[in-house]
């Protein structure tokens, strides 16, 4: 006869930042790695791309950038620049519909108890950032289109941040940092999806839809298909990937949004008619082989066409400093996330379901906070989806970014890393196996058990 819970054992808080399963940490930590020599390239080719282009060697960056090259016929003949938001970063998104579809099948956003803050710590870090812009640049309706830009959170930056300061942050904070950008992301996705498509072609948006769902089919039998050989998947369903993401391009939806819908096709578990059903499906694999495509070449790449702002030197560096784009869009990113995220956390805990783990305090989710207001390479995108090509307002949107991006990853290294220590011990503790049976004992619950 099962035991039936005490009320006492139901109305026991749920500890926010959720520690979650150890199997769902240790993926997590091991995702945060793999990002970490990402986020370092994406910096640096941000930083070579605005030095080129403040050179007395601008013009060949520039002409580099808008290099156009590709089939006009199919509506394929795009800059290089262009072809790095619409095509590399592609990639990128499809990498963030796997993490979205694994997250809410298999990891810690399918439950209630642990997805309830996060995604609303990240709805607040989206809606207070975009009133702050709105409000800035209030007395020019004409820049409100880049309320956008502030809303995003760059994964990939924030972990090089963490590595820089050799942070040992806690699993805890390890998961709420990586659920809240993915959760950052989806939104993000979306309001591009919505607000930044103006004319739509039918035709060849449900040509894309068709050649999608032929792409799920294939990716969802694949292991009878393929005889359980994923890369003989991967070969056949790259190519059909493309076609979507083509036909989607002459849609007039941007073609970004091709790499998260396919991504939603892809399984991950595997079936249930499987000889082991709870193991992973295809989205593991995938993730393996795109991941360092993703965070090695697609995402530096873009920001190597995408940072490069000539300022103009110190009169218009000084010039872009008093633009209420700028003004508006630093004030989003350092003001905003973190006053977005930390009060809708603190209003959630607020209720008699959450309450803030005992061993942190308001100061670290402040830091991981400041973190998420790294908005690097979304908000690239969203400013070139915004602005005019080549208008004083993209520029200075850009110029926003990067400076936001140093200011919020700074203030984020000055708090985590004086934090360190009790992280150290922290992290330590999630270590101790005192029973040898391959879980942490801080991971011991009966769910964790299941999972060993």
């Amino acid at each position: 006869m099962s035991e039936t819970p005490s009320p006492t054992t139901e109305q026991t808080p749920v500890a926010v930042p959720a520690r979650g399963s150890y199997r769902e940490s240790r993926r997590i930590g091991d995702i945060l790695r793999k990002e970490t020599v990402g986020g370092v390239l994406l910096a640096v080719m941000a930083v070579v791309a605005v030095v080129w282009a403040n050179s007395p060697a601008a013009d060949s960056y520039f002409a580099l950038r808008d290099f156009r090259i590709g089939y006009e016929p199919w509506h394929l003949e795009l800059s290089l620049g262009a072809w790095a938001a619409d095509g590399l970063l592609a990639i990128f998104f499809f990498m963030v519909g796997l993490e979205l579809k694994r997250e809410f099948v298999s990891g810690d956003l399918r439950s209630f108890r642990t997805a309830a803050v996060p995604i609303a710590a990240a709805v607040g870090g989206v809606a207070v950032p975009a009133g702050i812009y709105a409000l800035v640049v209030a007395r020019s309706p004409e820049l409100l289109g880049g309320w956008a830009i502030p809303t995003a959170t760059d994964i990939a930056f924030a972990v090089a941040v963490l590595a820089l300061i050799g942070s040992h942050l806690p699993s805890p904070l390890r998961i709420f940092l990586l659920t809240l950008a993915v959760v950052d992301d989806l939104l993000a996705i979306s309001i591009i999806a919505i607000f930044y498509t103006d004319t739509i072609d039918l035709v060849p948006l449900l040509v894309a839809l068709g050649v999608i769902a032929v792409y799920g089919v294939i990716a969802q039998r694949y292991r009878s298909l393929f005889d359980r050989h994923a890369f003989a998947a991967w070969l056949v369903l790259l190519p059909i990937g493309v076609v979507a993401w083509a036909f989607l391009h002459a849609s007039g939806i941007h073609a970004t949004i091709a790499g998260v819908l396919l991504a939603f096709t892809i399984p991950v578990l595997q079936g249930k008619g499987s000889e082991t059903p709870d193991r992973a499906g295809l989205a593991e694999e995938f993730e393996h082989r795109f991941r360092p495509i993703s965070a090695g070449i697609a995402v530096p790449i873009f920001a190597f066409f995408s940072a490069g702002v000539a300022v103009g030197g110190a009169d218009g560096f000084l010039s872009a400093l008093t633009d209420p784009v700028t003004i508006g869009v630093v004030a989003a990113l350092v003001l905003g996330k973190p006053i977005g995220i930390v009060s809708t956390t603190w209003l959630v805990t607020r209720s008699k379901r959450f309450t803030l783990d005992p061993q942190l305090r308001w100061v670290d989710i402040t830091g991981v906070a400041l973190l998420a207001g790294i908005g690097f390479t979304v908000s690239l995108l969203i400013a070139e989806l915004s602005f005019p090509a080549g208008s004083p307002e993209q520029d200075h949107a850009k110029v926003a970014i990067l400076l936001a991006s140093v200011i919020a990853a700074a203030a984020a290294a000055v708090i985590l890393g004086a934090r360190n220590r009790k992280y150290r011990r922290l992290s330590e503790a999630e270590r101790v196996d005192a029973d040898g049976d391959g879980i942490p004992d801080v991971f011991q619950t009966a769910t964790d058990q299941t999972q060993k």
